[in-house]
């Protein structure tokens, strides 16, 4: 018994020193080292700055209403729950691949009862035979020789830690989305309240117009063209009414609950400051912090490992069973001197003709691998355009504003001075009209503008791997 114990520790020691996964390596970058410059990138990008993935949500959101309702979110929202059920789900596989390093050992307890007829006895009368046993042992444990079970383990752990990078990704995702549907909502409530005071001012030319219509101091085509106004205006009113509900219907999906009214946005969309402005300097680095790169490499690893496995099946595989217990014939003997019992069964099982599936599975396993480098490399071409494109907003929508705000001001003058030329009878109702309009659609895009430099702000977060934190 010594020297099996020693041997089986010996074989043990030697099963873990071979290993048949290729060396992994990360890829080179399949994208510039710099971030791009031009004419739309007002900010050097390329100085170095504070590294967005460390920044905490709580630092970036400013808001403390959508802080609130972001808390919320992490808690209730039911695609973060499934991702973090999924985790789970994979530490307890990895768990699974990581018992099988070593042997499942079993206590068992056995009683057998036999009756051999008198025909077949010698003494002529039937024979009952009992067979007690009692013992410790395991089955079928593999000797690790060529690193399958390993690599199994392996391939486990990089899934594994794959979903909690997902987990991660999903996290970050979700709060730029509540994000971005609270000032989408604050703005959609600034088309509506907009569209509101159009129409009471609308209403009140109308009714002007209307009275002089009946004095005949305007004309039919006058009224005409004040009632398209009116209407219009109406229709506004309708419009942003349901879509300010699809808002919060929007926004609600995201919380997993009800978002109490105290926590929707109240103040006017113009002083809104939602969230914080993002680092001059911006390493270019970065992406390597993105979870769903991470995630991406974590599944180019497993599928790594799983060439292992592959390579492994061509290669012998050596099984130990073996138990140690006691045995007898009657109950009371079964510790008694003499009633010791063991096994110890190797066996080893060499491929010689399977068809050529081994080979298949291996030339598998290398596609998988191919395949999973390539969605990698894409993950990071597609990441870095998405910080690309946030970067060019962000470096034109300040110009963009501001020459809104200017048109603005140009059409609101304009606007006062076709209605004063109007009362004055120097032009017709339809220039007031068209200068009403261009004021009304300008404001429009004012506030349109306001909300893309915000959500840009957001999306950059998000693309640059912000830090997700605790909620």
């Amino acid at each position: 018994m010594k020297i099996t114990r020693l041997s089986i520790m010996a074989i043990s020691i030697l099963a873990g020193c071979t290993t048949l996964v290729p060396g992994y390596q990360r890829t080179s970058s399949p994208v510039p080292g710099n971030w791009p410059s031009g004419a739309a990138y007002k900010v050097n990008t390329n100085e170095q700055g504070k590294n967005t993935g460390n920044v905490d949500w709580h630092e970036f959101v400013t808001d403390s209403k959508l802080q609130q309702i972001i808390t919320l979110a992490l808690a209730n929202n039911r695609d973060l729950r499934v991702t973090a059920l999924t985790i789970e789900k994979a530490q307890a596989q990895f768990q699974i691949e990581r018992s099988t390093l070593f042997p499942h050992i079993n206590a068992t307890a056995s009683d057998t009862v036999s009756l051999t007829p008198a025909s077949l006895t010698p003494s002529a009368q039937p024979y009952l035979l009992h067979n007690y046993n009692v013992g410790l042992g395991f089955s079928a444990y593999e000797l690790d020789f060529f690193g399958r079970v390993r690599s199994l383990k392996d391939q486990a752990l990089e899934q594994y830690l794959g979903t909690e990078e997902a987990h991660r990704s999903t996290q970050i995702s979700l709060i730029a989305q509540v994000a971005t549907a609270y000032v989408t909502l604050a703005a959609d409530q600034e088309h509506l309240s907009l569209a509101s005071e159009t129409l009471k001012t609308q209403q009140s030319t109308y009714e002007m117009d209307k009275r002089r219509f009946e004095l005949g101091a305007s004309s039919q085509l006058d009224l005409s063209l004040a009632q398209t106004a009116v209407d219009t205006a109406r229709g506004d009113v309708a419009r942003y009414t349901s879509i300010v509900a699809q808002d919060i219907n929007a926004l609600t999906l995201l919380t997993g609950v009800e978002v109490p009214n105290n926590l929707l946005p109240s103040t006017p969309f113009t002083n809104i400051t939602a969230v914080h402005d993002l680092p001059a300097g911006l390493p270019s680095d970065l992406l390597q912090n993105r979870p769903d790169i991470l995630e991406a490499e974590h599944q180019l690893k497993a599928a790594n490992a799983n060439i292992g496995v592959a390579r492994a099946a061509f290669f012998p595989s050596i099984t130990l069973t073996t138990s140690y217990g006691t045995a007898s014939n009657q109950l009371n003997g079964l510790f008694k001197t003499g009633s010791k019992t063991w096994q110890f069964a190797p066996q080893i099982n060499l491929p010689i003709f399977d068809g050529g599936s081994n080979t298949a599975n291996l030339k598998a396993a290398k596609a998988d691998q191919g395949v999973f480098l390539a969605q990698y490399e894409k993950t990071i071409q597609g990441a870095f355009r998405e910080v690309a494109d946030a970067l060019a907003n962000l470096g034109t929508l300040d110009e963009q504003v501001a020459a809104q705000q200017s048109l603005v001001d140009a059409t609101t003058l304009s606007f006062e001075l076709s209605g004063e030329r109007f009362k004055s009878g120097v032009d017709s109702y339809l220039s007031v009209l068209d200068s009403q309009r261009s004021l009304y659609s300008a404001q429009h895009n004012l506030i349109n503008l306001k909300l893309a430099k915000i959500t840009n702000l957001v999306t950059l977060y998000k693309a640059l791997g912000g830090g997700a934190g605790k909620s």
